[in-house]
């Protein structure tokens, strides 16, 4: 059966709100009415598909919906946008993105392309290692992951590497690190840390130095240009990549704490197999651009 449009609205509306109540505002209903609507489509459809907990979440058949449901809008949207109807709205394409691809690459890469087209973005931000969650939740249609296994009726498309170094402001260096990079001076010198879901910095100590999380003390910036900026005025040493610090290894701004030691973080682009006509031309551009902004295999 096909979901009754009010009612699938009803669903969405919560999911992105995160509870009856926001979405009960962003309807202009009462809270009651967006619940009767929700359990009029799980009665219809005869199975559950919210868990009523806090935060809301979905059954494995409300994620399944979802995902349905998202895809209809967008194609529905850009229908009506192609028919040029007056009070059509411009057809938004949520994405899942990492920090890093968003605070580098992404938005310059395909700005040009997101305004020619008319596309409105919904940016989900989330580590790169759990990104692919946000597509088993309904809450995306495309986006950037360190996975490569596609959800099953998606595509994953490789787009290249991050490589990742250990660097460190040079003041810093010499008073945390005068004899180099080694377990003891690690024991002490702060590193930073972009939020508790970051493991690049914990992946490199470990692997170099063997030493756990929780041997070493940790500052959290959880936005990408303070991250940077963390490092550049010497509060502690971190994982960057080289489209985030560029030149400054070269003009001594920063050096490598660990020379010919770095991570290389593999990303993919996620998208379903039966796409709407922007999407595929979003995927296209998204490809294109990843293989002028990021680092591939020789």
């Amino acid at each position: 059966m096909i979901p009754d449009p009010r009612q699938g609205e009803a669903l969405l509306a919560v999911i992105d709100g995160g509870s009856f109540e926001q979405a009960a505002a962003a309807l202009h209903l009462t809270p009651s009415a967006v619940s009767q609507r929700v359990s009029g489509l799980e009665a219809a459809l005869g199975t559950p598909l919210l868990i009523r907990s806090r935060p809301i979440r979905l059954t494995s058949a409300g994620q399944q919906l979802v995902q349905y449901l998202r895809r209809s809008r967008l194609m529905e949207q850009e229908f009506l946008a192609e028919l040029k109807i007056a009070d059509a709205v411009p057809p938004r394409i949520a994405v899942a993105v990492n920090n890093d691809t968003l605070g580098t690459w992404f938005l310059p890469e395909l700005s040009s392309f997101l305004n020619k087209e008319n596309i409105l973005l919904e940016i989900i931000l989330d580590d790169q290692d759990h990104t692919y969650s946000l597509f088993e939740k309904g809450l995306v249609l495309a986006g950037v992951s360190s996975a490569p296994e596609p959800m099953r009726g998606c595509r994953a498309q490789h787009l290249g590497y991050m490589r990742y170094r250990l660097l460190a402001h040079p003041e810093f260096a010499a008073r945390w690190f005068p004899e180099g990079f080694n377990r003891e001076a690690a024991r002490n010198a702060p590193v930073m840390f972009f939020d508790r879901k970051d493991s690049l910095q914990q992946i490199f100590i470990e692997r170099e130095l063997g030493l756990p999380l929780g041997a070493y003390p940790v500052q959290y910036i959880p936005s990408s240009d303070p991250f940077v900026a963390s490092i550049r005025l010497g509060m502690g040493y971190g994982m960057l990549p080289r489209q985030q610090y560029k030149s400054m290894l070269e003009t001594g701004e920063l050096v490598d704490l660990a020379p010919g030691k770095y991570l290389d973080v593999q990303l993919y682009w996620h998208a379903w197999r039966i796409q709407s006509p922007r999407l595929v031309r979003l995927t296209e551009e998204v490809i294109a651009a990843a293989g002028r902004a990021l680092d591939r295999q020789a």
